[in-house]
């Protein structure tokens, strides 16, 4: 065994199916310091959870259920000995089952952070058999021994400490001998009820598990090659990029960039872990390596893009040489739960965006919080527009950034402009419908 400690993490569709299992074990088995490996639920398994866990009906639930199974049992029946196997993956869809038939027509949030736990916990029972099929000493290991989070059901918050505590006791001692399989997405409070990270949130588990065990390198293996200059669906001229720094990693994953969850980087940045983004299916084609100093910093580094943004106008005279007008603003803002990326203001008046992607508390709070806001100042609402955001170094003082940019888009009417808060990103909106271009058009002119 190597003396450095790499943990690699599968998405969904790295784990979709047995063919794709099989590539995954060849990337663990090429490297002897792979030792931890987080894998997320099987490519659609997630999606039926969540739609078990809105149904009302016990019918449509069994639906949803019928869809896991299949899946499940694809993998099970391509392995070699599924017999070594199958009694523990019957016990969990049995535990399944059960949990369809005894819930009420709503589950509490804690019964939904327990049932979309399954997708995790069945994948990770089948990847370690098929390593195990290819002469690998590999188990698979319940993660909710070792990731601690506080009670919040949908989006627990790690508690770091404790997870370096107990990863210490029951996971570390364990990496000596053999190949552990865990679960992404999934953890349990202090009582030992299952919580969950949030969409996305196996990238986020695999960085945990990193920090927590001191390792050398964190893999996100996905579909795609690595990080881009922009996402390669809005102009073919968009390329993988070989290093990135931390803080511009940061600010992509912050403004749109799918490849990691926003919080990957946190835990890593904390130890100073570099990670790794590849893809497994073609392993052999490179990636893009992120870590805290890198060779090249550019002026530009890639172009995110965030749909569905709502821009609020808040005016009010009151404003006028007043204190404390914006943190009332924002306290009502902060108690709905509604997150704010970017802010310009004026003498009289605050515009803000909105994040109203799907998952965040946007749909449901906005309308209370809307109706706060105007019983002491005048609201405007926007929607339908996107955010771009120019992503790279020292922008805030660069020369001729903003020209270049604002040559670029002079044919474009930009409805927001964020410039200075950070030397990492210059941030605008526009009218959707004209985003994927804007962006395509950006690109051309930085890129190339």
């Amino acid at each position: 065994m190597s003396n450095s400690l790499i943990v690699a993490k599968f998405g969904g569709t790295s784990v979709a199916d047995f063919p794709a299992m099989s590539r995954c074990a060849d990337i663990v088995l090429a490297d002897s310091a792979i030792r931890l490996i987080a894998v997320s639920a099987s490519s659609g398994v997630t999606n039926l959870l969540v739609d078990i866990t809105r149904q009302t009906e016990v019918a449509a639930r069994f639906e949803a259920y019928a869809g896991i199974e299949k899946i499940t049992l694809a993998v099970l029946e391509k392995l070699q000995q599924p017999h070594a196997v199958a009694a523990e993956i019957e016990t969990l869809l049995a535990d399944l089952r059960n949990l369809i038939e005894t819930g009420g027509a709503v589950y509490s949030g804690a019964h939904k952070d327990l049932i979309q736990s399954f997708g995790e916990r069945l994948s990770s029972v089948l990847f370690a058999q098929v390593l195990r099929e290819r002469g690998a000493k590999a188990s698979a290991f319940d993660v909710r021994r070792v990731l601690r989070t506080d009670s919040r059901f949908g989006k627990g918050e790690p508690q770091v400490k404790e997870i370096a505590a107990l990863a210490d006791v029951h996971l570390k001692p364990l990496l000596a001998d053999q190949l552990i399989v865990t679960q992404g997405f999934i953890g349990a409070d202090v009582t030992g009820q299952t919580t969950t990270l949030g969409r996305g949130g196996s990238d986020y588990s695999a960085a945990l598990l990193g920090e927590a065990l001191q390792a050398d390198i964190v893999q996100i293996w996905t579909d795609v090659v690595g990080i881009f200059t922009t996402d390669p669906r809005l102009t073919s001229e968009a390329r993988c990029i070989p290093e990135i720094s931390f803080d511009e990693a940061a600010e992509m994953a912050t403004f749109g960039a799918k490849v990691l969850h926003p919080a990957t980087l946190i835990p890593a940045m904390r130890r100073n872990i570099r990670v790794f983004v590849g893809s497994s299916r073609e392993p052999e084609a490179g990636g893009t390596w992120i870590a805290k100093q890198v060779e090249h910093k550019p002026a530009y580094r890639a172009i995110a893009l965030r749909k569905s943004q709502t821009l609020i106008t808040v005016k009010s005279p009151e404003m006028l040489h007043a204190a404390g007008f914006l943190a009332r603003v924002f306290d009502i803002l902060s108690r709905h739960q509604i997150s704010v990326d970017l802010v310009t203001t004026s003498e009289i008046s605050v515009a803000l965006t909105l994040d109203e992607t799907p998952g965040s508390a946007f749909n449901q709070n906005i309308e209370p919080a809307l109706v706060e806001l105007r019983s002491f100042c005048e609201v405007t609402v926007e929607q339908g527009l996107s955010l771009v955001a120019v992503i790279g170094n020292q922008l805030h003082s660069s020369k001729g950034v903003t020209g270049d940019l604002f040559s670029a888009l002079e044919k474009i009417n930009m409805r927001l402009i964020c410039h200075g808060a950070s030397r990492h990103n210059l941030c605008f909106l526009v009218q959707e419908e004209q985003a994927a271009k804007v962006v395509k058009d950006l690109h051309q002119r930085l890129f190339n």
